[in-house]
């Protein structure tokens, strides 16, 4: 198609920004893309065949696993291990680390942390869903099995990150650190076509996403900071706009699109928040920052924070950068009030 850029065309353009890579996040990105193309099939006919509702499992974040996110996970997996550059996984669906042992996998420069469907609890409603992930270079020796160390890394130290959206279109944006870049699946041809390149996130905006049903379980410096969104801003004549999805990555692609702030903090019920930190908020948190935005606990930047486990939580603000530096204004203030009373 003339005029038109593939994502694997794109990759091969963009290589030489990777000499230490040789080619092998290049193959990385365009397994993920296959991966997704196969899981974009399963999602679009899934009220067709019997992959709709739950397994029958709980995965171990206490959740009921759906079948889609099984058949997600599967396709991921494979996808990494029959590529050859990857060592080892971790995925919210799988209990601990997985490395691959195989003389091939053993030699893989990378591990990849994912989240095979997130916001799967909307597959039964028809609601956007997505896939996330995050590349790292391994820090254990070529040719052993991968290590948790390999998995457990800060933010800072990604290689490359991204999502995959499948809603009224399917999309994957990701970024090796060079900005970010989105690609629309054309169905016509089966491929991904760059249609959002260098893609920035505006500074500002009037739309915030939160569920606002733990609002009576939130610090004050969070009810405060929703009390100001919902007054009528004199300029306009309106307050902003609420706009929440309950699925993450189709909340957080309309931050990226429109601007806006997405919030899901600590409460009472939830101490440590409830996001995982290394397949969801990290890989989001980088691509935030990388198209000009924030992303932090309320309190510190989400990628400095040094993993501990796994499946570790952490609240998450992420979006516009003023919208995230004025909300972390107000919970230091009123953390100070309370201090002080």
């Amino acid at each position: 198609m003339q005029g038109v850029t593939t994502l694997h065309e794109f990759i091969l353009e963009r290589q030489a920004e990777f000499p230490f890579a040789t080619g092998e996040l290049s193959r990385i990105l365009n397994d993920i893309s296959l991966a997704a193309k196969i899981v974009n099939r399963e999602v679009n006919r899934a009220g067709l065949v019997d992959i709709l509702g739950a397994q029958g499992n709980v995965n171990v974040q206490g959740e009921q696993q759906q079948k889609l996110d099984v058949i997600a996970d599967e396709r991921f997996i494979q996808a990494f291990k029959t590529g050859g550059e990857i060592c080892g996984i971790a995925s919210e669906e799988n209990d601990d680390f997985v490395a691959f042992d195989n003389e091939i996998s053993r030699n893989g420069k990378y591990v990849v942390l994912f989240d095979p469907l997130d916001g799967s609890s909307n597959i039964d409603v028809n609601v956007s869903i997505g896939t996330i992930f995050s590349i790292y270079r391994r820090t254990s020796p070529a040719g052993e099995l991968a290590t948790l160390e390999d998995m457990l890394q800060k933010g800072t130290e990604q290689v490359a990150s991204g999502y995959v959206l499948y809603g009224s279109s399917t999309m994957l944006v990701y970024s090796t650190g060079c900005g970010v870049n989105g690609f629309t699946l054309d169905p016509s041809i089966g491929e991904f076509c760059l249609s959002h390149p260098d893609m920035k996130m505006p500074e500002t905006s009037r739309l915030y996403s939160m569920n606002e049903g733990n609002l009576l379980i939130c610090e004050e410096g969070i009810r405060q900071y929703i009390n100001f969104c919902q007054q009528v801003d004199p300029p306009t004549g309106r307050p902003y706009s609420g706009r929440y999805i309950g699925s993450l990555v189709a909340d957080f692609h309309r931050s990226l699109i429109k601007g806006g702030i997405y919030i899901y903090p600590d409460t009472t019920l939830n101490p440590e928040g409830k996001l995982r930190l290394i397949y969801e908020c990290n890989p989001l948190a980088f691509i935030a920052e990388q198209a000009g935005g924030l992303a932090t606990t309320g309190r510190k930047r989400i990628l400095d924070i040094q993993p501990e486990r796994l499946h570790q939580r952490t609240p998450l603000f992420i979006g516009s950068k003023k919208m995230v530096e004025q909300v972390m204004g107000l919970i230091e203030e009123y953390a100070n009030k309370k201090i002080d009373a």
